[in-house]
């Protein structure tokens, strides 16, 4: 059985907001012709980032956790992972923003969006011979300076989804790394941990949900103006 362990992962953080996706009042299903074009797109850029990190040997995975069905060079789990996770976590900030009216972080998200792009870029510079911390916080970084520039209105509801995203990540990530499912190369990252969860893995899933928020906001507001014009 402990060949099922990631899959069994995988399918844990995706079943209740699966489930839920049909409750009367939340009617997350009603997303997904948004959604699930914002997942595909993150996740084939994701999928491309993780197949080179791990050729370069900064991540691995043990074989003795996983099915044993590699497509690119990845488990099939692991390509799971990139569908399942933002799922999850498109799920929170969609149920959020339906459940809570106020948006306290909106007056907040600016100043947020500016001092997580300084600290990143100082701690990418000072460590750009690591590859995981200095590609993923400049990726990170450059992706928040996008969003700063295009001043979206939906900011606060985003940091607060991803504050609320991390205590599940903690869950998820803490046991693909303290199996380990997932092994890290510290030579490529600070070596500093959260449990046994390496720190850039904060940064790896703010960049994940912000480019599926983005994207989702994105083809919603087509699917919104698309059908405004068919009922005129």
């Amino acid at each position: 059985m402990e060949k099922y362990t990631y899959l069994f992962i995988n399918l844990g953080s995706i079943l209740i907001p699966l489930l839920c996706s049909f409750e009367s009042r939340l009617r997350f299903y009603t997303n997904w012709r948004a959604l699930f074009p914002a997942m595909a797109i993150t996740a084939a850029f994701f999928i491309i980032w993780d197949h080179y990190l791990t050729v370069w040997g900064v991540w691995g995975f043990n074989p003795k956790y996983i099915v044993g069905i590699w497509i690119w060079g990845l488990p099939l789990e692991e390509w799971m992972f990139f569908f399942f996770i933002p799922y999850s976590c498109m799920f929170i900030y969609c149920s959020l923003n339906l459940l809570m009216d106020s948006d306290p972080l909106q007056r907040f998200s600016k100043n947020i969006t500016k001092v997580l792009i300084v600290v990143l870029i100082i701690i990418a510079v000072s460590h750009a011979d690591r590859l995981y911390t200095g590609i993923k916080l400049s990726l990170t970084a450059s992706l928040l300076l996008i969003a700063y520039f295009k001043k979206y209105a939906w900011m606060g509801k985003f940091y607060r989804a991803y504050f609320v995203s991390l205590l599940p990540f903690l869950i998820v990530n803490g046991l693909l790394t303290w199996l380990p499912v997932v092994t890290y190369n510290d030579q490529e990252n600070l070596g500093i941990r959260i449990f046994t969860i390496p720190v850039e893995d904060t940064q790896y899933t703010l960049l994940m949900l912000l480019m599926n928020t983005i994207l989702f906001e994105k083809f919603r507001h087509k699917s919104t103006l698309h059908e405004t014009r068919l009922t005129a």
